[in-house]
């Protein structure tokens, strides 16, 4: 499939600027696959389209505060730096990127607080993903992350047109959030709430977690009209020995088997074998997912609305079908549904 083929006309006023009130009070659209049937429901209603024994997987990574804003020595400039990933613990290395870029060079320091307890200097201009900053500081291991993140800001994407608030300290992040590793949320996540996932296990739906560092390749254009000739960014991934073991009695027993986001998904297909097993793993996984593509899996999809031409969009067209999922997403837009993290859902059902 083509680039072009998924483009749509998204209005600007359906990007969702701020959470629902409540996790679980989102829209919920619902794509019945074999027959196109669409219904419009809520979040709480996804308890309806489970029985006992079925299985939901979440992502338990934990977004960190990878926003700090600082100050260039001499010229004073403002500076944005958006922590990507840790490089090396011990030396306090770290992958950034700048904005704006030009006016950083090697050697540079950076000043993010008013007593200076925190500097970087730049010590690599050339990587491909920005550049790599070491931070100067008194204080030491965990002390040092306590206080860098501290001075971090939550990072909302830059389609959300404000500052980030102390609200978004908590509803952007999974309420089960455990592995810290990510800049951005597990989006899908968001919209479960205690109350929601109690009345899942009172269903006799069996929860379970794989952890994917979700980057900020998600936001990435794609630049080439042939899809196959794009490259993913690489994300780390965590699938347990346990959820391998479960995967395989769930197929055994014919139960449903959703995954709840699009990183979910890309991890366990990453796993999966043709013959629908997955293996425990942990490392990098760069799997990227357009139709067609056969999923051998999960038999059940939940995932928020995604942008025009995005990886996102692609893969929930390759479960859901293309012609279908693009039918449903003209339909959310005639009908109002909010799109992007703090956005409303779509259930993908047999």
């Amino acid at each position: 499939m083509k680039l072009s083929q998924f483009k749509f006309k998204l209005p600007e006023a359906l990007i969702a600027q701020e959470p629902t009130v409540y996790r679980d009070d989102a829209r919920m659209l619902v794509l019945h696959r074999r027959h196109g049937e669409i219904e419009h429901k809520s979040v709480k209603d996804i308890v309806d389209y489970f029985d006992d024994g079925d299985q939901f997987i979440f992502n338990d990574t934990k977004v960190f505060p990878a926003r700090l804003y600082g100050n260039k020595e001499r010229t004073n400039a403002h500076i944005e730096v958006f922590l990507l990933r840790e490089l090396n613990r011990d030396m306090r290395y770290w992958d950034v990127l700048v904005d704006p870029a030009r006016k950083i060079r090697i050697g540079n320091k950076l000043f993010f607080d008013d007593d200076n307890t925190v500097v970087a200097e730049v010590i690599d201009n050339t990587t491909s993903r920005g550049r790599t900053l070491r931070f100067l500081s008194d204080y030491r291991g965990e002390e040092f992350r306590e206080k860098l993140f501290e001075l971090g800001h939550t990072p909302l994407p830059k389609y959300i047109h404000r500052e980030a608030t102390k609200e978004d300290a908590e509803r952007y992040q999974t309420i089960f959030a455990k592995k810290e590793g990510a800049v951005a949320v597990p989006a899908t996540g968001l919209h479960f709430s205690k109350t929601l996932l109690k009345r899942l296990e009172i269903k006799g739906v069996d929860i379970d977690f794989i952890t994917s560092h979700i980057g900020l390749g998600i936001f990435k254009d794609i630049e080439v009209e042939d899809l196959t000739k794009h490259k993913m960014d690489s994300e780390q991934i965590e699938v347990s020995e346990e959820l391998a073991e479960k995967i395989d009695r769930l197929h055994e027993a014919e139960k449903h088997i959703c995954a709840i986001g699009t990183d979910v998904m890309r991890a366990i297909e990453t796993v999966a074998g043709t013959n629908g097993h997955i293996k425990p793993y942990s490392g990098w996984t760069n799997k990227f997912i357009f139709p067609p593509y056969d999923f051998t899996v999960c038999n059940a999809f939940m995932a928020n609305f995604y942008f025009p031409q995005s990886t996102q969009l692609m893969m929930v067209a390759a479960f859901g079908g293309y012609e279908q999922v693009m039918n449903a997403y003209k339909v959310a837009i005639e009908e109002g549904y909010r799109f992007g993290d703090y956005g409303d859902a779509m259930l993908i059902v047999d």
